[in-house]
Parts: C-alpha cells; structure tokens; sequence
C-alpha cells in the first residue's frame, strides 16, 4: 500500500512555470512506475508523463513534450512534474499515480495501468 500526496498548484499566468510534487509514504518508492495525470473540467482524464521506477525511462503525451519534465528522487519518495510555458488548456486537476513495476525500465501508459492515486491539485492558468 501507498499513499500519494501531491503539492505545488495553484494560480499562474500563461507562460509561466510550475513544479508539482508529489510524495509516496512507504519505503518501496523504487520499486514504483509512476504517472501524471490530469483532468480538465468537463473533459476526460488525460494521461500526460509517466516515469520508471529507475527514472531511466519517461514518457510525455504530445500535448506537454517539450514543455513539461517528469522526475523522481527515490531517496525523498517523490516525484517531480515541471511544467514551463504554461497555457490557458493546462488548467485541470494534475494527480499523480503509483503501480509496483518489475521492470525497472519500464514506463506505464493509462489510468487502467496504475493502482493508487493522490487526490490531486489544481492548476490554473490564465490568459
């Protein structure tokens, strides 16, 4: 079991940056893929970046490449999404998102491919 808390949102103006953060109790964080996500009012859950459990691998959706970077420090149990260049579209309730991996290269796409959650942050861009 593990516990996911994420921190870091708030009220930016377009073109500007944000970092999220989002902490994992428990002492097996290494041996968890996790994934970032978000959801826009009235839209359906997106999933935007995705990391392995080593870091060695990640995964961006083509909406955020280039402007936002996934990361994770397993010695403090969390990990990092840095979104720069920020527009009006970002705004959405950002989770992040933790399954145990075996491979430790391995890099998880979905909802469906995670089983614990945050509870999320928001994050509000305006024009």
């Amino acid at each position: 079991q593990v516990q996911l808390v994420e921190s870091g949102g708030g009220l930016v103006q377009a073109g500007g940056s944000l970092k999220l953060s989002c902490v994992a109790s428990g002492r097996t964080f290494s041996s968890y893929a996790m994934g970032w996500f978000r959801r826009a009012t009235g839209k359906e859950r997106e999933d935007i970046a995705a990391i392995s459990r080593s870091g060695g691998s990640t995964y961006y959706a083509d909406s955020v490449k280039g402007r936002f970077t996934i990361s994770r420090d397993n010695a403090k149990n969390t990990v990092y999404l840095q979104m720069n260049s920020l527009k009006p579209e970002d705004t959405a309730v950002y989770y992040c998102a933790a399954r145990q991996a075996y491979y430790s290269d391995a890099v998880y796409r979905g909802g469906t491919e995670y089983n614990y959650w945050g509870q999320g942050t928001q994050v509000t861009v305006s024009s």
